[in-house]
């Protein structure tokens, strides 16, 4: 008899009831999945345009270039890039990251290009500021941009292998926050991954009397596979070598720990995790982990593979490009870098 009861019992919650064996009636979760308007009423997790940051490639082409492998991005020259700025504001997408697009002869071993004013992430800075638009301007701090060789940053000396001098990266990187802060951004973002970054940008902005300007750590970034449209579209990809040597290891599900705690002890006001829908696990820790704001960014790759699975007609774009944009916010991000920003303003 005590058998039979206790099968009873099972099957009473197997059919989702809340307390079955003391007589309450079964829960049935479906009955709040009845229409859009209930299902949009009982959501927990939203995505809004602010949590949106949209990265741009800017530069001196004559014109609106096409990224082949990112459908919809571009290179945008300068005044171009303000004027989108302006309609997608209207829109509602008010948070911007800027990545130079920077010709081979302003190139150098030291990337030294992108500490001048004449800097197409400097010029766009300073343009968006003049025009007067309101929106929130992060710029991209690092040097592989701007570099002849494509790292991070300044080569030991004689190096054909692409071991970085990190003290003296670190040196040039404060230079460079300083530049951009000048133009008119509110954020840098350095995403170089050299040991002591955040302390000496710190200084630098400090020391230039940017004290306001914020710092938002690639703390978290992993040398991943699903960066190569992003290289094209920035025209920084390594001549040789590769950069496993400063960006994390996949396969390692702890290290993070280190990286996260060394950036906010430093003084970092923003954290982000890169990528993004292949590392929601670690979005979801280091969210735990921290209470200042945890930015993703949903890399060119991941972007990319959507858009290749729409075009053969296996997967809706909207759809799927929604589903996993609320899958990082979910996971913990309150910011998203992503390129389908623009779309999602409209999507939402």
């Amino acid at each position: 008899m005590a058998a039979k009861k206790s099968s009873k019992a099972a099957g009473q919650a197997k059919a989702g009831g809340q307390g079955g064996d003391r007589g309450f009636p079964a829960a049935r979760p479906r009955r709040l999945r009845r229409g859009q308007t209930l299902r949009d009423v009982v959501a927990d997790v939203s995505v809004r345009p602010e949590n949106l940051i949209y990265p741009m490639f800017v530069g001196a082409m004559d014109k609106p270039t096409a990224v082949a492998s990112m459908p919809g991005v571009k290179q945008w020259p300068v005044g171009d890039a303000v004027t989108m700025i302006r309609q997608w504001r209207e829109k509602g997408l008010k948070q911007f990251i800027f990545f130079g697009v920077t010709p081979a002869k302003k190139k150098d071993a030291t990337g030294s290009y992108a500490a001048s004013a004449d800097a197409p992430v400097n010029r766009t800075l300073a343009a968006v500021r003049d025009a007067g638009l309101d929106v929130v301007m992060y710029a991209d701090l690092c040097l592989c941009e701007y570099t002849d060789h494509g790292h991070c940053g300044a080569l030991c000396p004689g190096d054909k292998q692409g071991v970085v001098d990190n003290d003296r990266t670190l040196e040039l990187l404060a230079k460079v926050a300083a530049a951009q802060a000048k133009a008119g951004a509110e954020v840098v973002a350095p995403s170089g991954m050299m040991d002591g970054q955040v302390r000496a940008i710190r200084a630098g902005l400090d020391g230039a009397g940017f004290k306001r300007t914020a710092i938002m750590a690639y703390s978290v970034k992993f040398a991943s596979g699903f960066y190569g449209p992003f290289r094209e579209a920035g025209q920084g990809g390594m001549t040789f070598g590769d950069r496993r040597g400063y960006q994390m290891d996949y396969r390692r599900a702890r290290e993070w720990r280190t990286e996260l705690a060394l950036d906010l002890a430093e003084g970092a006001d923003m954290v982000m995790v890169k990528p993004a829908a292949t590392y929601l696990d670690v979005i979801y820790q280091v969210r735990q982990a921290t209470a200042v704001p945890v930015a993703a960014y949903h890399v060119s790759g991941e972007f990319a593979m959507l858009h290749a699975a729409a075009e053969r007609g296996w997967v809706d774009l909207k759809a799927a490009a929604l589903e996993t944009t609320y899958a990082i916010k979910r996971a913990g991000a309150d910011l998203i870098l992503t390129y389908f920003a623009p779309q999602l303003v409209e999507w939402l």
